[in-house]
């Protein structure tokens, strides 16, 4: 791994407050920033470094040893920013998508479309295996998207063993949300309820599904990169594509639930055209904030290049 100083890890750290913020948001992953900031890539070699290996190593050569092999300041700094964005911005993000959410989903809308093509660049030769896996990405994604969330609930310790790795496996891939998979599964009002009635125990058993999906399937992705590289980028941008139905700024709500705090929220919604400039007065806010979050990443990508993807 790479010597870095302070500044750089300063860099990271600013890049884990742009996951943090993306992960709060449903429907956007924070895969999707790690990747256009340049670090998804030793984001995955870090985490799939975390093994056996390594705590055979913190026996044998010590802690300064097996904190280097796993890049432990990389995530050290990666982990600081995701969890500083998750306590202060969670908040007002919630506020936003509550009281301004056409504006809200606009701008990730932006974001997420310049992703795309960001991602796009990155596959070296296409071919029709690439451009099939491509489709085959959007419209799995796009059909996730669609899918109505489970009604029932489940709270019982295996379910929510499943559903913390299935989330986590999806946070770190470009293009899903973890917050919409808890979502679909049925477990996100359970979870909130552990949260708000600080029941460890279930949140233990949630981490401990968390950390068991993203140890393994970080090492999947990294098995996919070193060996597949364009095709695991085809369908990436795939996933990325056919994901944009769920972040689309106007929908119209089909079922509403009741969350934890007793507000009715917006269940399940499918996505719907906006209304002309006079009937809808914040579609010309909707479509600046749109190109707002489009430029924002053609900024990330030159600070990427010109920072060597630190």
């Amino acid at each position: 791994m790479q010597q870095r100083n302070l500044f750089q890890y300063l860099v990271i750290t600013l890049k884990g407050i742009a996951m943090g913020a993306a992960d709060v948001v449903p429907g956007v992953s924070g895969g999707t920033i790690a990747f256009i900031s340049g670090i998804y890539e030793e984001l995955l070699t870090s985490i799939s470094s975390v093994n056996l290996t390594t705590f055979k190593l913190l026996k044998t050569k010590g802690t300064s040893a097996a904190w280097k092999a796993i890049n432990g300041s990389f995530l050290l700094a990666l982990i600081i920013g995701i969890f500083i964005s998750i306590v202060s911005l969670s908040k007002l993000i919630s506020y936003l998508l509550e009281h301004k959410p056409i504006l809200v989903w606009s701008f990730f809308f932006g974001l997420v479309v310049a992703s795309i093509l960001y991602i796009g660049k990155q596959i070296s030769k296409w071919n029709v295996l690439t451009v099939f896996l491509l489709i085959a990405g959007a419209v799995l994604a796009y059909y996730i998207t669609t899918l109505q969330p489970l009604i029932s609930e489940n709270s019982s310790p295996l379910f929510l063993f499943l559903a913390g790795a299935l989330a986590i496996c999806a946070m770190i891939l470009p293009g899903i949300s973890g917050a919409f998979i808890l979502v679909l599964l049925g477990a996100y009002k359970p979870v909130l309820d552990a949260i708000h009635n600080r029941d460890f125990k279930l949140l233990a058993i949630l981490a401990i599904g968390a950390i068991v999906g993203l140890l393994s399937f970080s090492k999947i992705l990294k098995w996919l990169f070193d060996h597949y590289r364009n095709l695991t980028l085809a369908v990436l941008t795939g996933f990325i594509l056919g994901s944009l139905n769920k972040i689309w700024p106007w929908k119209e709500t089909l079922t509403w639930r009741v969350n934890s705090h007793g507000i009715k929220v917006p269940f399940n919604e499918q996505s719907i055209l906006p209304n002309s400039f006079n009937g809808d007065p914040q579609l010309l806010m909707a479509i600046l904030l749109s190109v707002v979050g489009f430029v924002i990443i053609i900024l990330l990508e030159k600070i990427a290049n010109s920072t060597n993807k630190i």
